[in-house]
Formats: structure tokens, C-alpha cells, sequence
């Protein structure tokens, strides 16, 4: 499904769920390293590497590590998710985003606080720009 949704994104004529500027790199949400081993994929890279396609847009799902195992922002109600993701996630080096314009990619945007999240650190280490491209809201 995952190469389905993430063309669907793109658009029929590349017209889909496009940022104003080309991103200098395409950074799927993390999972923490349990859950990935446990679900055996994460469907926020499956859905960026279908989304980028043959754009020539770098994916680089290692800029951003989930440092903690949270709960899945699903089974908790609205008021909790954003302690639940809070300081969840760390930039690994701050060169790789400084001065750049990053998309982050994820299935399901619902309060947003996962991204919020993704976004404050991002931003906190250096990124000019950040994008925020999923599937659903």
C-alpha cells in the first residue's frame, strides 16, 4: 500500500503534496528501534521513498532517531499526545540539516504534535526550512 498511497501523494502529474521549494532532504518520522523490529518496516520510509520517486530528492531516514519508546499516538486521547512525543526525538548531526530544507514524511497527521516534535528539533539544530507531507489529516 505503501507504493500506492505514497504516488497518490505525488500526484498523477507530480502536482500532489509538493513544498514550495524542492527539499535538500526527504526525512521519514522514526520509529524507536523496538517497534521497527517488531512491525519489521516503517511505513514513513515505505511512503517517502514512493513519494519522492524518481525526484531527485536525498532520503535520509537516519537524520532523525527516536530516543524513547513512546506509545502510539493512536491509543492515547488528544491531550496526551503531545507529552507523549515530547523530547521523543534527537537530530544525530546537526550538519546534515543546518542551513537546509527538510521534508519530513508521515502516515497520519492527527494533532500534529509528532511533527511539531520532528519540526522543533529539526529546526533547533539548524534547518532553514521545514515541510511536513503525509498521507491522511
Amino acid at each position: 500500500m505503501a507504493r500506492v498511497l505514497g504516488e497518490w501523494m505525488r500526484g498523477e502529474d507530480d502536482s500532489g503534496l509538493i513544498p514550495p521549494r524542492p527539499p535538500d532532504v526527504v526525512v521519514p518520522v522514526p520509529l524507536h528501534w523496538l517497534r521497527r523490529w517488531q512491525r519489521g518496516f516503517n511505513q514513513s520510509l515505505l511512503l517517502a521513498q514512493a513519494y519522492v520517486g524518481d525526484r531527485d530528492w536525498p532520503i535520509e531516514p537516519d537524520i532523525l532517531r527516536r530516543t524513547r519508546n513512546t506509545r502510539p499516538q493512536v491509543m492515547l486521547p488528544a491531550e496526551q499526545r503531545a507529552a507523549n512525543v515530547r523530547n521523543a526525538f534527537a537530530v544525530t548531526d546537526a550538519d546534515r540539516v543546518k542551513g537546509r530544507r527538510v521534508l519530513i514524511v508521515d502516515d497520519v497527521l492527527t494533532t500534529m504534535h509528532t511533527v511539531i516534535e520532528c519540526s522543533r528539533v529539526l529546526k533547533r539544530a539548524g534547518a532553514a526550512e521545514v515541510y511536513v507531507a503525509a498521507v491522511a489529516r
